[in-house]
């Protein structure tokens, strides 16, 4: 069987790996096999991290929500259960951002959502 030469495949595999560690601090950077081990790592993180950031806003919007409805004498449950009654289509982000940002507006959104309770 003849001998089979792996320089440039076995190269650029290395390359594309140590160009994703560049940043990366002392060997991890440096080194094939440490770097291989960090590239790796990060790659499961940011993708398991992708999915989660989209938990924490969800969660941060919630707490925002939460925080300014019960000013106006209300609970987040009881405000998105009576917005789905009157079909109001806000979803949560939009409604933490009118909670921060307008809060005469988010007032009204209140005042339409206690009306369905009535």
């Amino acid at each position: 069987m003849t001998r089979v030469k792996r320089g440039n495949v076995a190269r650029k595999r290395r390359k594309k790996i140590l160009k994703l560690a560049k940043g990366f601090r002392g060997a991890q950077s440096k080194k094939f096999r440490t770097a291989n081990q960090r590239v790796m790592q990060a790659l499961r993180n940011s993708y398991r991290d992708r999915r989660n950031r989209k938990r924490d806003f969800r969660r941060l919007w919630i707490a925002r929500i939460n925080a300014a409805v019960r000013v106006h004498g209300m609970s987040y449950s009881q405000l998105i259960g009576n917005l789905k009654k009157t079909d109001v289509l806000l979803n949560r982000k939009m409604l933490a951002q009118l909670a921060i940002l307008d809060p005469a507006a988010f007032q009204k959104v209140v005042e339409v959502a206690a009306q369905a309770r009535k």
